[in-house]
Protein backbone atom coordinates (compact mmCIF):
# COMPACT_ATOMS: atom_id res chain seq x y z
CA UNK A 1 0.00 0.00 0.00
CA UNK A 2 0.97 3.75 -0.63
CA UNK A 3 0.86 6.57 1.11
CA UNK A 4 0.49 9.95 0.00
CA UNK A 5 3.51 12.15 -0.53
CA UNK A 6 5.91 8.89 -1.43
CA UNK A 7 8.03 8.78 -4.10
CA UNK A 8 7.20 5.90 -6.59
CA UNK A 9 9.21 4.90 -10.07
CA UNK A 10 6.63 4.37 -12.91
CA UNK A 11 7.13 1.09 -14.02
CA UNK A 12 4.45 0.22 -16.78
CA UNK A 13 1.31 1.59 -18.80
CA UNK A 14 -1.93 -0.15 -18.27
CA UNK A 15 -3.82 2.01 -20.20
CA UNK A 16 -1.95 3.55 -22.69
CA UNK A 17 -1.64 7.03 -21.23
CA UNK A 18 1.89 7.92 -22.77
CA UNK A 19 3.10 7.45 -19.09
CA UNK A 20 7.12 8.06 -18.97
CA UNK A 21 8.12 4.78 -17.67
CA UNK A 22 11.02 4.60 -15.15
CA UNK A 23 10.64 8.22 -14.28
CA UNK A 24 10.24 9.16 -10.44
CA UNK A 25 6.33 10.34 -9.07
CA UNK A 26 5.09 11.39 -6.96
CA UNK A 27 1.77 10.06 -5.07
CA UNK A 28 -0.71 13.27 -4.78
CA UNK A 29 -3.97 11.64 -4.30
CA UNK A 30 -6.20 8.52 -4.30
CA UNK A 31 -9.31 8.06 -6.24
CA UNK A 32 -11.84 6.93 -4.51
CA UNK A 33 -14.82 6.94 -6.77
CA UNK A 34 -15.71 3.35 -7.56
CA UNK A 35 -16.90 4.12 -10.87
CA UNK A 36 -12.92 4.91 -12.09
CA UNK A 37 -10.11 2.47 -12.90
CA UNK A 38 -7.56 4.26 -12.00
CA UNK A 39 -6.42 4.32 -7.98
CA UNK A 40 -4.10 6.60 -7.44
CA UNK A 41 -3.22 10.15 -8.85
CA UNK A 42 0.55 11.09 -9.39
CA UNK A 43 2.71 14.03 -10.14
CA UNK A 44 5.63 14.11 -12.39
CA UNK A 45 8.01 16.50 -11.55
CA UNK A 46 10.18 16.18 -14.69
CA UNK A 47 7.17 17.13 -16.86
CA UNK A 48 5.51 18.81 -14.82
CA UNK A 49 1.87 16.89 -15.41
CA UNK A 50 -0.47 15.15 -12.59
CA UNK A 51 -1.96 11.24 -14.01
CA UNK A 52 -4.11 8.92 -13.05
CA UNK A 53 -2.91 5.91 -12.60
CA UNK A 54 -3.66 2.08 -11.52
CA UNK A 55 -1.12 0.39 -8.32
CA UNK A 56 0.21 -2.08 -11.13
CA UNK A 57 1.96 0.84 -12.89
CA UNK A 58 4.10 2.13 -9.58
CA UNK A 59 5.96 0.67 -7.71
CA UNK A 60 8.53 1.62 -4.77
CA UNK A 61 12.12 2.60 -5.85
CA UNK A 62 13.57 0.18 -2.71
CA UNK A 63 11.77 -2.60 -3.76
CA UNK A 64 12.98 -2.59 -7.51
CA UNK A 65 16.14 -1.97 -6.28
CA UNK A 66 16.45 -4.92 -3.92
CA UNK A 67 15.12 -7.15 -6.61
CA UNK A 68 17.78 -5.67 -9.22
CA UNK A 69 20.53 -6.57 -6.77
CA UNK A 70 18.79 -10.71 -6.01
CA UNK A 71 19.10 -10.55 -9.78
CA UNK A 72 22.32 -9.82 -10.17
CA UNK A 73 23.46 -11.99 -7.45
CA UNK A 74 22.06 -14.59 -8.73
CA UNK A 75 23.82 -13.88 -12.53
CA UNK A 76 27.13 -14.10 -10.01
CA UNK A 77 26.31 -17.21 -8.31
CA UNK A 78 25.63 -18.95 -11.88
CA UNK A 79 28.99 -17.36 -13.16
CA UNK A 80 30.80 -18.63 -10.06
CA UNK A 81 29.71 -22.11 -10.10
CA UNK A 82 30.17 -22.70 -14.14
CA UNK A 83 33.50 -21.28 -13.69
CA UNK A 84 34.40 -23.73 -10.92
CA UNK A 85 32.51 -26.53 -12.17
CA UNK A 86 30.34 -26.90 -8.97
CA UNK A 87 27.45 -28.95 -10.07
CA UNK A 88 25.90 -29.26 -6.90
CA UNK A 89 25.42 -24.94 -6.84
CA UNK A 90 24.83 -24.94 -10.48
CA UNK A 91 21.94 -27.48 -9.75
CA UNK A 92 20.71 -25.59 -6.46
CA UNK A 93 20.81 -22.24 -8.43
CA UNK A 94 18.93 -23.61 -11.31
CA UNK A 95 16.33 -25.64 -9.93
CA UNK A 96 17.07 -28.66 -10.72
CA UNK A 97 16.11 -32.41 -9.42
CA UNK A 98 17.92 -35.20 -9.34
CA UNK A 99 16.86 -36.86 -12.25
CA UNK A 100 19.30 -39.41 -12.38
CA UNK A 101 17.77 -42.01 -10.24
CA UNK A 102 17.74 -45.55 -11.38
CA UNK A 103 14.14 -46.45 -11.35
CA UNK A 104 14.57 -50.48 -10.52
CA UNK A 105 15.89 -50.05 -6.87
CA UNK A 106 16.13 -46.03 -6.58
CA UNK A 107 19.54 -45.49 -6.43
CA UNK A 108 21.05 -42.51 -7.51
CA UNK A 109 23.16 -42.78 -10.92
CA UNK A 110 26.25 -40.83 -11.44
CA UNK A 111 26.58 -39.02 -14.73
CA UNK A 112 29.16 -38.21 -16.55
CA UNK A 113 30.95 -34.81 -16.38
CA UNK A 114 30.87 -35.04 -20.64
CA UNK A 115 26.89 -35.34 -20.01
CA UNK A 116 26.41 -32.57 -17.10
CA UNK A 117 27.86 -30.27 -19.45
CA UNK A 118 25.71 -31.38 -22.22
CA UNK A 119 22.89 -30.43 -20.03
CA UNK A 120 24.33 -27.19 -19.64
CA UNK A 121 24.90 -26.47 -22.77
CA UNK A 122 21.24 -27.26 -23.83
CA UNK A 123 19.99 -24.90 -21.30
CA UNK A 124 22.25 -21.96 -21.93
CA UNK A 125 21.12 -18.87 -23.33
CA UNK A 126 24.75 -18.45 -25.46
Amino acid sequence: MFRLGQRVIIVADSFEQGLPIGEHAYIIGRDRNPDSAFEWIVRIPKIDKHYPIVEADIALEEKLLEMEAEKVQREALLDYALATRNEALFRQLMGMQDDAVDKENGDPVKETPEEFIRKVNIKAWI
